[in-house]
């Protein structure tokens, strides 16, 4: 059996400031689209499910995402995940400067968890709050570099 992974898959509750978001950071859409019927409500597992979609692709071609508004049923409002929860929580790229991305993330209110960390001298890393409360994991290597 050939496995490969086709995307990670995001509900948010403003698709456009998502898309903005993740295509200041450097994403590309590669589509968008309104699904519903019933070959969705049997894929999901949910009646009358109806949303709109966008997929962003990473520059390399090998990182996607689907990102999902529902417009019906009604979204459910959580509590933003935190890191040590069982479950998927986030969502992680590489950057080649840390800081522009960072800068990037601060023009949509997007900030450090606490603060940014260096792995053993190898990256340079951190967790934000993306929109919709996404954890977003931006990571630096820094072999080459010395800061």
């Amino acid at each position: 059996m050939v496995i490969t992974l086709e995307n990670i898959g995001i509900a948010v509750r403003d698709l456009e400031e998502a898309i903005a978001f993740f295509t200041d950071l450097g994403l590309s859409v590669t589509g968008h689209d309104e699904v519903s019927g019933n070959w969705a409500d049997t894929a999901v597992g949910i009646d009358g499910n109806h949303a709109r979609i966008a997929t962003l692709e990473t520059p390399d071609g090998h990182g996607r995402l689907e990102l999902f508004q529902y417009i019906h049923p009604d979204a459910i409002e959580t509590e933003p995940t935190l890191p040590n929860e069982i479950g998927m929580h986030r969502v992680a790229f590489s950057v080649d400067d840390i800081d522009a991305a960072l800068e990037v993330a601060a023009r949509h209110g997007c900030h450090p968890l606490r603060g940014v960390a260096n792995y053993r001298g190898i990256y340079k890393l951190t967790y934000l709050r993306g929109p919709s409360g996404i954890i977003v994991m931006l990571a630096q290597d820094i072999r080459e570099h010395t800061q």
